[in-house]
């Protein structure tokens, strides 16, 4: 059996979710290709399919059993599918019961031991009982060592700095997904951020649950800047360390310090906030102490005027009254995010918010969420006015031609840009993908930017021009970081249909059906 798997198998990898998935299935594709497995894009010539799901809301469990059905429907005899990741751990048997296909199941904390469980793994087209090929809960050994990761695509990482979560939100099921906080050792982390860079990461983004909890269950009470701090002294060639996830009531001074200090940490911070007024706070079992929030967004405005915020907000919490929605429009307009996703409230089993009464219709929450958005739009679209004339470096993500031929554009992304949530930087002619440039900004969109690279020569051209046009992808993307989304977004961008929720559509269908992994080793 072991010479077999490690001499002839392949495996297919399909990625569902949010970064913290990605960097999973990252690492079990390096461990499956350290083990003599081989990757492919085409599920056809696998003999092993993987789904790294997502569970953290009813329409991602839905678009995770399709893809796992959609499998288990072309499954030949001898293959095997195996659903891991949030929703295995959460609804697994679910996704037994409903996929029967399925043969095994591997908990997102356990995606280490992917090759133990493909091993253990004969394939076939009846699916296997539940109790033997199930590797949930926590993990024996947890993984200390940096994670394996393959080389770096489009220059940009992730680097998740700890898993599982202490907050105990009302609405959210991530605690129960993922457990507790494990912070990973600092020594571990950095050596990761080394071997990232050293692999062509010009960027890394600091993920996790919680990113400013990290340390606390290994006594440290503030412990992200120190670790932030080794990762800069420790990875010199770095050029942008990114901050993403933080939890408002955990950002400290020093936190804000290390940030202002090293021109390499982007003036850049994701802080999912959820609500704008403390009563819905309350409800939510968040901090509500909003004076304290605005004094937070204060300091790092006075540290770093050029700072750039993106925030998250749920709208239709069970009880939110006019009132309330009206002080999160409210304090929307006094904040002044650059970039902000809105979403309706989804009542997920298992949570407090699910049993609450006052449950919102569907056409309320969906009221609230236009008129949000909208706000949002014009917020985020001044912002954005205020950057033309700046001169910004940026990391280049890919290249396309115009649907007439005409082009190519390159696609890019400043420092107040995180990759697939935020915007892009269109910029007329090619630049290599993965590398940086330096660019003035020369137009400006709701969610998007235009500029010209700066070079001795100046480069003149009406770049408000593209709007008229459509784009189509060229093959100079960098496999897994822009692909799966870059044809439809860049049109919709394009042709100013900046709808983010139609957007959203289109990633999550794209997504769906192209987001793999396709390492060969």
């Amino acid at each position: 059996m072991k010479k077999q798997n490690q001499h002839a198998s392949r495996y297919y990898l399909l990625t569902l979710g949010c970064p913290k998935n990605t960097v999973d299935s990252e690492g079990m594709a390096m461990l499956l290709g350290e083990a003599g497995y081989h990757g492919t894009a085409v599920p056809e010539d696998a003999d092993v399919l993987i789904v790294n799901t997502c569970g953290f809301l009813a329409a991602a469990e839905e678009e995770s059993l399709a893809a796992l059905r959609e499998l288990a429907d072309g499954k030949r005899q001898g293959q095997a599918l195996i659903a891991a990741g949030c929703m295995a751990q959460r609804a697994g048997e679910r996704i037994v019961r409903e996929v029967p296909g399925v043969d095994g199941l591997l908990s997102t904390r356990r995606w280490m031991e992917i090759v133990p469980l493909v091993r253990g793994l004969r394939g076939g087209k009846e699916g296997r009982r539940f109790e033997r090929y199930t590797l949930l809960g926590d993990p024996e050994h947890p993984l200390l060592d940096p994670t394996p990761r393959p080389p770096v695509l489009a220059g940009s990482a992730y680097l998740k700095i700890s898993d599982g979560c202490n907050a105990p939100c009302a609405f959210c099921a991530i605690p129960g997904i993922k457990g507790k906080l494990r912070s990973r050792p600092q020594d571990a982390v950095v050596a990761e951020a080394q071997a990232l860079v050293a692999g062509g990461a010009h960027e890394i983004i600091l993920i996790a649950q919680d990113t400013t909890d990290y340390g606390r269950d290994l006594g440290q009470a503030d412990g992200l800047p120190g670790l932030m701090q080794a990762i800069l002294d420790g990875v010199p060639e770095l050029r942008w360390l990114r901050l993403m996830y933080a939890y408002p009531g955990h950002v400290s001074q020093r936190l804000i310090d290390v940030m202002a200090s090293d021109p390499r940490v982007c003036h850049y911070l994701d802080i999912p906030l959820q609500h704008g007024h403390p009563a819905v706070l309350r409800r939510m079992f968040r901090p509500s102490n909003v004076d304290k929030l605005l004094d937070t967004f204060a300091a790092m405005r006075t540290a770093m005027p050029d700072m750039a915020f993106r925030s998250t907000f749920i709208v239709g919490l069970p009880g939110e009254t006019d009132a309330e929605f009206n002080g999160l429009l409210a304090f929307l307009e006094q904040i002044q995010f650059d970039k902000v996703g809105v979403f309706t409230f989804s009542p997920e089993p298992g949570t407090p918010a699910a049993e609450m009464p006052d449950q919102a219709p569907e056409a309320v929450k969906t009221g609230r969420y236009e008129r949000a958005m909208a706000l949002q739009q014009r917020i985020s679209l001044a912002r954005n006015q205020a950057q033309v004339g700046r001169v910004l470096d940026v990391l280049v993500e890919g290249n396309c031609v115009l649907s007439d031929g005409k082009g190519p554009v390159t696609l890019a992304r400043s420092y107040r840009d995180a990759p697939e949530v935020d915007g892009l930087v269109v910029i007329p002619g090619e630049l290599p993908v993965g590398g940086m440039a330096r660019v003035r900004i020369t137009g400006a969109m709701e969610y998007d930017l235009m500029g010209e690279r700066v070079v001795k020569q100046r480069v003149t051209s009406n770049h408000y021009s593209l709007l008229n046009h459509s784009i189509v992808p060229v093959h100079h993307f960098a496999p897994g970081r822009v692909t799966p989304r870059t044809a439809r977004q860049v049109r919709l961008m394009l042709t100013h249909d900046l709808r983010r929720a139609q957007l959203d559509e289109e990633l999550r269908t794209q997504r769906q059906q192209h987001q793999v992994v396709d390492l060969a080793y």
